[in-house]
């Protein structure tokens, strides 16, 4: 990776959620995906705590991410599938548009509902959206190690 872009101003952010004490990620869940995004250890903002996500502190974090001048959000929760909302009061849809019009990519997780019909979440024609599956065939090959090594794969 290269320097630190001069337009950015920013610094790690945790912000305290509704009494719950801190939003520190306290699994390493939510920073373990940043940096799986971005390839390396980033400093990421927690909008979040064991008491859940408020809607302001998450508006919060993306817009102070904004003005710290980041390229990419990447925002790793989202409501249950069984809550959805319309994109007008839907707070990561909310933040994830005007961080779209400032020209911050912003991709977010499709939920933890699935892999049943209707679960994914963060669908906003905005965001990217990204999530796992599983389909009921195996794919055979083999991968050729540099050392010359084959593995077979199922």
């Amino acid at each position: 990776m290269g320097k630190i872009p001069s337009r950015w101003k920013g610094t790690s952010h945790t912000i305290k959620v509704n009494g719950f004490g801190s939003a520190r990620d306290s699994v390493g869940h939510g920073t373990h995906t940043a940096s799986t995004a971005a390839g390396t250890v980033v400093q990421s903002a927690r909008a979040c705590s064991l008491g859940g996500c408020a809607s302001s502190t998450v508006l919060k974090a993306i817009d102070d991410a904004v003005d710290d001048g980041v390229d990419v959000i990447s925002i790793s929760i989202g409501m249950s599938s069984a809550f959805q909302t319309d994109f007008l009061s839907d707070p990561i849809a909310i933040g994830a548009f005007h961080a779209d019009q400032r020209g911050v990519m912003v991709v977010c997780s499709g939920g933890n509902d699935g892999p049943d019909p209707y679960t994914v979440v963060n669908s906003a024609p905005w965001i990217l959206t990204v999530a796992a599956s599983s389909i009921d065939r195996t794919f055979q090959s083999q991968i050729v190690l540099g050392n010359g090594s084959v593995l077979k794969v199922n």
